[in-house]
């Protein structure tokens, strides 16, 4: 939570007492219908509305016209009020997205938000204008379709799992995602959307016996909850009843629709799309579009305001704004039915939102405009008119001399004047920096009561200050005084690894796998055949020629999933032939050269010493606290990393791989400002001008207050500038240099260089990398990357250069909200005339050079206004570095591209990204190109569009779905986890590498790898003591009816399989009550043998194996001393007898026992075995 808050309420109470707030407070109390009120703006809005909610103690609904505003204001609000007292509703604003597809991030805080309200919040709303307008189904059927469950409580699990499909839940395998809920057996999991965790209830009979919270990553068990409450999981739902009467009034409207229509081609058209709507309404189910017809299943439909009590106060900021956007809206929502009307998807005489006008006249609650300027808002009539006086609070841009002949003047004035700093580090070097200056200021830590008759500065966090005579109040945020962006306090999201790496892993049928003897196949599922008169499961996989082979399912680490390139399938080998082993020994040899070359490296670089930087640089903490952001754990453990290998004396190399914007830079911006401050230069080497202007920009402004020099070297300088800076580095004055391959020119001398960063080191030449090489001879070197590089390849790669991952995303506080549609010029005009609105701009990707310039003028008819640029591939690059910048600079509103869009170039400034035909593009394409949107704090759009009536092929439609899923940052792993992990292994090894890693899968590879490397350091690979083999006449598999799911089955396969403690056989056997309840006599036996498996393997048992009625136990000879052994089986008197032989074998006379007596009386021996292992001594005199 923010630190501010309790703070900043001196600051609302010192506001409350002014006479101009007091008269709309009694205006409100007295009974005025409505007020108007002037003069107020940015953060001083947030503070009027605290005050008066605080006064006043009645709901309030605030009304903005956009969500950004909405954004805005609420992070304001935040700062005076709790979290429990502030909700805002992410109104969808584009109508035609709002019915095609709700973007599911945004969703489910919609759903919260309306539960919230629908359980009677008090508090203060914040909705965009967007969400007052809009339609909501009655408050009460929405309040009452929440299910309350409680642990104790009577309630058949049908029921439960009807009203959860009832209110939109949809029933999966396994619990992902909110929205979504799964049965085993007795078992219900439910991911509610307004739960932070979902919930895993378990029944005893009828009776609810536990209800617990559990993590979605390994689907293990949190805390007990007695209680909880599942709110519905979509927007709109009914009763089957309900929907069926819809059909029928969809169905009158449509006939009238027919007799007037004369043209065939539109009867037909709708008869085909509206039929099949009825169609769905008639059968009771929820489909997506259904949201248009909101006005057929509930008549009197509802409003947000609606959902707050009757005292609600309502308040417009800006009504004009709010006017204007509601015209837009309603423009654009004619424009939409229009369209549709015309494709027959849709038909008149439909209500699909509030019209302003209406609207206004329908809400009866007490009404309060907030204006800039007192002047007439048409339709109202306003009974009190206040006109506050406040002035926004000049930016200083770190002239402090100007910011002092203010403060003299409001000291003068009599004015209490509070900074406002964003944490204790930042106010403690304002205290400092104003003290400089002769301005004296307190830091208060502790709350107070009142604002400080003294200057002080105080921990909080608004937008802008202002200055507000009525109160004798002055408010300077530290970015007024500094110019730079502040830190906000974020909420961190939880993304885990597990999450990540699963879906990569994840066997399904129709995957390929790699079976090491027997190479690549194509898996067909599990099947449970019946042997013998047992039943085992067994892994199903087909070769060529149609062979197939059953693998036992504990062999299933004989078995991998095949991770090779996405565009093309592997070549299925037969089983007869030699053909596997032969490419397995040439992958073989290659991997053993490679793992030489890496070692030698790895020596060389050990025996180098470089320079060791001292541990305590000055000013690092201030310079820290600098940082705009929050870090994330991954950004600070890299730093810690860097610094680490910096101060130690072995140069450092040092991989950085992190997704596209996850704050590399600031990693490299600490290294260097560590070497700086001990006096060494630093050089950047970055692929292209535009990202070396970019890091220019980005290092410039952190290294602002301090006397560093830093340069740019790229074709963008002209000959005077570059030969200044290349004096300036043979001399030592320029301390840090940033540049493309022109920094590897011959006549680049450094004085005293510490540190090298490498850019994207990927995209450098062979000839510059050589270059590289020569530069980086016992420097400390960075390298970042965007292409994540896959673990298993680390795990070898590790002692040739170390490895810093960043994962986590940084908070964008919004992820990308994604919609997939079909293409219409409608809604790409509507698109880019929102972003251009709101002063954005739009990237448009259109991947064919060819028609691009078509294109482009269909893009600036659509929109006169908007200024269309165009960058491809075949441009010449000075050319496209000029659009680049120009772009960059803001000279244009839309660019078309190619797929060449520069990956890295940083432009904050485009929001809104529109893919053209997105269903032609691979899966981590798309991916990357997203996360060229959404850099900045603002929310952030993509489209991908596709052709009107064109059947999307499968596969196509499959990642159009993954990508929209998928919208939470940080997915970038799940998504290219495949895709990269290939392209990342191929850039990290070489190319040759790359063709033997897709012919025997990527998982063999890296271990074939890692065997050559422990084998060529001469490392003894770990003792892997052969698993004894257990061959008992039992049922021990997993049924279907205790785990349906294959992919579950699979989990738990490979689980049972990894074992290797006793305790961990017991830990794995309550996460499976945990997950799928108690667990049936087969699966008891599978943990059973796997507990005899474990003690097998300790105890130097070679094999168990039963003939007949008797178990026959083999040791290993060279671990067991033959004395002991007679000892005990004379203690076993009738039961065990030793078998002569050169084997020391043991036979157990099970006859006449039950099979969980023979288990228990197994398991009993193998425990008393460990007293005839042989002692070390004994071992090494026996070798003797």
């Amino acid at each position: 939570m923010r630190g501010g808050r309790d703070n900043l309420d001196a600051i609302v109470t010192r506001f409350s007492e002014d006479k101009d707030f007091l008269s709309t407070v009694t205006g409100v109390t007295s009974g005025m219908k409505e007020q108007l009120v002037a003069g107020l703006s940015g953060s001083s809005r947030a503070l009027y509305v605290a005050a008066f909610y605080r006064k006043v103690q009645r709901p309030v609904v605030f009304v903005t016209h956009n969500f950004n505003q909405a954004q805005k204001f609420t992070e304001d609000l935040l700062e005076f009020l709790s979290e429990d007292e502030v909700r805002l509703y992410p109104a969808n604003e584009l109508i035609a997205a709002e019915i095609a597809m709700s973007d599911q991030s945004t969703a489910s805080d919609r759903i919260r938000v309306m539960s919230d309200l629908a359980k009677g919040f008090k508090g203060v709303l914040v909705v965009p204008y967007a969400g007052l307008r809009k339609k909501f189904m009655p408050c009460d059927v929405f309040q009452a379709a929440h299910l309350s469950l409680q642990e104790g409580q009577h309630i058949q699990i049908d029921d439960v799992t009807h009203r959860l499909t009832a209110t939109g839940y949809t029933r999966v395998d396994m619990v992902e995602r909110k929205g979504e809920f799964s049965v085993r057996g007795g078992i219900v999991d439910v991911y509610s959307p307004s739960a932070v965790n979902p919930w895993r209830i378990e029944w005893f009979d009828d009776e609810i016996d536990t209800i617990r919270a559990f993590d979605v990553s390994d689907q293990r068990s949190l805390e007990r909850q007695g209680e909880v409450v599942l709110p519905p999981a979509v927007e709109l739902f009914a009763t089957a009843e309900e929907l069926y009467q819809s059909g029928e009034r969809l169905q009158t409207h449509l006939n009238e629709r027919l007799q007037q229509t004369k043209d065939p081609k539109m009867k037909s058209q709708l008869h085909e799309e509206i039929g099949w709507e009825i169609e769905q309404f008639k059968q009771g189910l929820l489909f997506r579009a259904m949201s248009k017809y909101i006005a057929l299943i509930y008549p009197n439909t509802h409003k947000i305001t609606d959902y707050m009590p009757e005292n609600t106060v309502l308040m417009f900021d800006e009504p004009s704004r709010i006017r204007e956007s509601a015209k837009q809206m309603e423009r654009e929502e004619a424009e939409w039915k229009t369209a549709l009307l015309q494709q027959g998807e849709f038909l008149p005489d439909i209500d699909v939102s509030e019209e302003y006008e209406d609207l206004m006249i329908r809400l009866k609650q007490v009404k309060i405009y907030l204006t800039m300027f007192v002047r007439q808002v048409p339709h109202t009539h306003p009974q009190n008119i206040v006109n506050f006086i406040t002035r926004a609070m000049q930016e200083f841009h770190g002239q402090i001399h100007a910011l002092k002949a203010e403060w003299e003047r409001w000291l003068k004035t009599g004015n209490r004047v509070v900074f406002l700093a964003s944490n204790q580090e930042r106010a403690r070097r304002l205290q400092r920096v104003l003290g400089d200056y002769g301005m004296d200021v307190d830091l208060i830590e502790q709350n107070v009561s009142d604002v400080p008759k003294h200057p002080s500065v105080i921990i909080g966090h608004v937008q802008n200050g202002f200055e507000f005579p009525g109160a004798k109040l002055v408010i300077v945020t530290e970015s007024e005084v500094f110019t730079q962006k502040q830190r906000r306090t974020r909420r961190a999201t939880k993304m885990t690894n597990a999450e990540r790496i699963k879906s990569y892993q994840d066997l399904k049928p129709g995957d390929y796998v790699v079976h090491v003897n027997h190479g690549i196949g194509k898996y067909l599922g599990i099947e449970t055949l019946k042997v013998g008169g047992l039943h085992k499961d067994y892994l199903n996989i087909r070769y060529a020629g149609n062979d197939k082979l059953y693998v036992p399912i504990e062999q299933i680490d004989l078995v991998q999933k095949y991770v090779g390139s996405e565009e093309k399938s592997p070549k299925v080998y037969s089983l007869a032939g030699s053909e596997w082993s032969k490419v397995k020994n040439k992958v073989k040899s290659s991997v053993k050269d490679l793992a030489n070359d890496l070692i030698q490296l790895y020596a060389k670089r050990q025996s180098t010493k470089g320079y060791q930087f001292s541990k305590d640089i000055p000013y690092t903490r201030e310079f820290e606290a600098l940082f705009p952001y929050e870090e994330t754990p991954d950004q600070l453990r890299a730093i810690e990393e860097v610094t680490r290998d910096m101060e130690s004396e072995v140069p450092m190399d040092r991989l950085l791989c992190g997704d596209v914007g996850y704050g590399k830079t600031e990693v490299a911006i600490r290294a260097a400002f560590k070497a700086v401050m001990d006096g060494k230069q630093v050089a950047i080497l970055v692929p292209t001008t535009i990202l070396a202007q970019q890091h220019f920009e980005t290092f410039r402004e952190r290294f602002a207050d301090y006397p560093v020099d830093i340069q740019v070297l790229s074709r963008f300088r002209t000959k005077k500038e570059q030969n200044e800076t290349l004096k300036g580095l043979k001399r030592g004055t320029v301390d840090i240099v940033i540049g493309t391959h022109r920094l590897l020119s011959k006549d680049v001398q450094f004085k005293d260089l510490g540190l090298l960063v490498v850019d994207e080191e990927q995209r450098f030449g062979v000839a510059h990398k050589e270059k590289i090489k020569k530069l980086r001879h016992n420097v400390d070197v960075l390298t970042l990357t965007a292409t994540p590089i896959p673990r298993t390849l680390h795990m070898s790669m590790l002692g040739v250069r170390d490895l810093s991952l960043i994962e986590t995303p940084p908070e964008n506080r919004f992820p990308v909200q994604t919609y997939v549609v079909e293409y219409s010029g409608g809604l790409v005009r509507e698109a880019i005339e929102r972003e251009i609105a709101r002063g954005g701009q739009v990237y448009f990707l259109y991947n064919q050079v060819q028609n691009i310039q078509t294109m482009a003028d269909q893009l600036s008819a659509l929109v006169p206004d908007a200024r269309v640029a165009i960058a491809h591939g075949q441009m010449s690059e000075m050319e496209l570095e000029r659009v680049m910048l120009d772009f960059l600079d803001g000279e244009y509103d839309v660019l078309v591209s190619t797929t060449i869009i520069e990956t890295g170039v940083d432009i904050p400034n485009v929001n809104t990204l529109i893919i053209y035909n997105a269903d032609k593009m691979g899966l981590s394409q798309l991916y990357q190109l997203r996360g060229r949107v959404g850099r900045s704090n603002r929310i952030a759009y993509a489209y991908f569009t596709y052709q009107r009536d064109k059947v999307l092929t499968e596969v196509a439609e499959k990642r159009l779905e993954a990508i929209r899923e998928l919208t939470e940052l940080g997915s970038g792993f799940k998504i290219a986890m495949r895709d990269l992990a290939i392209r990342g292994a191929g850039n990290l090894l070489g190319a040759e590498q790359h063709g033997h890693i897709a012919s025997v899968g990527f998982d063999m590879y890296s271990q074939m790898l890692k065997d050559a490397i422990e084998d060529l350091k001469g490392e003894p690979t770990e003792d892997t003591a052969k698993d004894p083999e257990v061959d008992l006449k039992i049922d021990a598999y997993i049924p279907n009816d205790y785990i349906f799911d294959e992919r579950q089955k699979i989990e738990m396969y490979k689980k049972v399989r990894g074992l290797d403690e006793i305790d961990e056989v017991s830990e794995l056997e309550n996460e499976m009550v945990d997950r799928f309840g108690e667990p049936p006599l087969p699966v008891t036996n599978l943990l059973y043998l796997t507990r005899i498996r474990i003690y097998a393997k300790q105890y130097g048992v070679e094999e168990v194996k039963q003939q007949g009625q008797n178990v026959l136990i083999t040791f290993r000879h060279t671990d067991v001393s033959g004395q002991r052994l007679i000892k005990l089986a004379h203690a076993f008197k009738n039961y065990v007898r030793l078998v002569p032989g050169k084997d020391v074998r043991v036979e157990l006379k099970l006859k006449g026992l039950d099979e969980s007596e023979k288990l228990e009386m197994l398991k009993r021996f193998l425990i008393q075995c460990e007293s005839v292992l042989k002692q070390k001594g004994e071992i090494q005199h026996a070798a003797n």
